[in-house]
């Protein structure tokens, strides 16, 4: 298929637009002349993702971390030079979605870890683009099990911070990847747990003052779901080979 019908498809389903301003830019962020019949994806658009998909012989790399970023210096040196540099060479192209892929009720990051772990969400969000989930448990657990079963699925110890180890946990709310700045609009709710990717200083305060666990899962180990399912569906859709690439990333 043509890379710009895949490209349409693709802003289409996500409703890029509505997700101005962004942190980086969304969609193209370098384009190939190939004919689309193999896409990789992967969290980031790192090099060593970059020279992997040259391995593979992808047409079209698809991400959730991009290349380019706000605030970024608006020149083609370094780091940036190199990744590109390594696209342009092989003639791959470069998709890049951010918010828009954390927020989609069906292929995104939020709801992608909610099956996941088994997390019943019906539809409620709350904050900035509507990026915090909340959902229920079958049932209610201890705190130091939820944040047990996390480590177990995700496969990485969190961090965990609860004032009370046994207090239990039904009603969570969730942001994956850097969602701490949503931690105290999510005690506003009244769930008894939060999950995002990573930690600020004053989320210990938080969490040890207001009685709701708070849970860092790791930013990559949370938002390298979106993606899969993301371009699950458009290589179901049109026919085309996918490969999803893990590379590992403990922050």
């Amino acid at each position: 298929m043509k890379f710009s019908d895949l490209v349409d498809y693709a802003d289409n389903l996500l409703q890029i637009k509505n997700f101005s301003p962004d942190y980086c830019v969304n969609g193209v962020q370098v384009e190939t002349t190939r004919e689309i019949r193999k896409i990789v994806s992967g969290a980031t658009a790192s090099l060593a993702l970059i020279n992997e998909a040259v391995v593979l012989d992808a047409d079209v790399v698809v991400v959730h971390h991009g290349v380019f970023w706000n605030g970024d210096p608006p020149v083609m040196t370094g780091i940036t030079k190199g990744r590109v540099s390594a696209l342009l060479a092989a003639n791959i192209g470069l998709l890049a979605y951010h918010l828009p892929l954390d927020a989609h009720p069906d292929v995104g990051n939020n709801v992608c870890l909610a099956r996941l772990m088994g997390w019943n969400w019906e539809g409620e969000t709350f904050g900035r683009h509507n990026l915090g989930f909340v959902g229920l448990l079958d049932y209610s657990i201890p705190a130091h099990e939820f944040s047990q079963n996390i480590c177990s699925t995700l496969g990485r110890e969190p961090l965990f911070i609860c004032n009370d180890r046994n207090k239990l946990i039904r009603k969570v709310a969730w942001v994956t990847g850097a969602g701490q700045g949503y931690f105290k609009g999510a005690v506003s709710l009244g769930v008894d747990a939060f999950v995002t990717g990573e930690a600020s200083e004053f989320v210990y305060h938080v969490a040890m003052e207001t009685g709701v666990a708070y849970v860092a899962a790791g930013h990559h180990a949370t938002e390298r779901y979106g993606v899969q399912s993301l371009c699950k569906l458009l290589a179901d859709t049109f026919g085309l080979d996918h490969q999803y690439l893990e590379l590992d990333n403990p922050v």
